[in-house]
């Protein structure tokens, strides 16, 4: 039988919800077959992060390159810096019939929902405003100035939930990725999905 092509699974929701810890988890479960995709970013390294593993770290030079270039899948500009996926290598590990996970922020998904509607869209969700403060304020990495934008942005990514196939609040990681890993397994069995696989098989193909 013809092996399915593999499924990009978008990840996002307002910064400080947190997608990197959520994202972290999923992928130090013993089970876990998804690939994950890497981005790029023109902000600087967070303590503890490296490049080429939590993020490719770029100069804003390099990554305009790689946008008139068309080697971005999405890129969005956030509180003065850019963000962005590698194209090809999507494309590459997608058709060799794995998954591709990706953590990006909500202007990206809108990209991708563009030009890949068959994605898998899941909104990572806060509890509540007040403990979406809490976490940004506790992170300890960023000002007041900065914070208050972040909750501005925050309050209008909610408005954008409607771009998203599901949504998963972040009350407890544990539970979060438990959520996360369910939808992902349903949507390989989605009939939209496989359908074109049967009918190719009873056609001889």
């Amino acid at each position: 039988m013809k092996k399915q092509r593999g499924l990009l699974i978008v990840l996002s929701g307002p910064s400080g919800v947190g997608k990197g810890t959520v994202r972290k988890e999923l992928f130090s479960q013993a089970d876990t077959n998804y690939e994950y995709s890497i981005s790029m970013t023109t902000r600087n390294p967070r303590e503890g992060e490296v490049d080429g593993v939590d993020y490719f770290f770029k100069t804003r030079t390099e990554f305009e390159t790689l946008i008139e270039d068309g080697g971005l899948l999405e890129h969005a500009e956030f509180v003065g810096n850019y963000y962005g996926t590698p194209l090809a290598y999507v494309n590459e590990t997608l058709d060799a019939g794995r998954d591709v996970f990706l953590e990006i922020e909500v202007q990206g998904a809108r990209q991708i929902r563009e030009k890949a509607p068959d994605a898998l869209f899941i909104f990572l969700a806060p509890p509540s405003l007040s403990e979406l403060k809490a976490r940004l304020v506790g992170r300890g990495t960023e000002t007041d100035d900065i914070i208050a934008k972040r909750i501005a942005t925050a309050e209008a990514e909610l408005e954008m939930m409607s771009l998203y196939d599901y949504v998963v609040e972040n009350d407890e990681v544990e539970n979060a990725c438990d959520k996360i890993n369910a939808i992902i397994k349903a949507e390989h069995c989605r009939r939209e999905r496989v359908e074109k696989i049967y009918l190719s098989m009873l056609k001889g193909e």
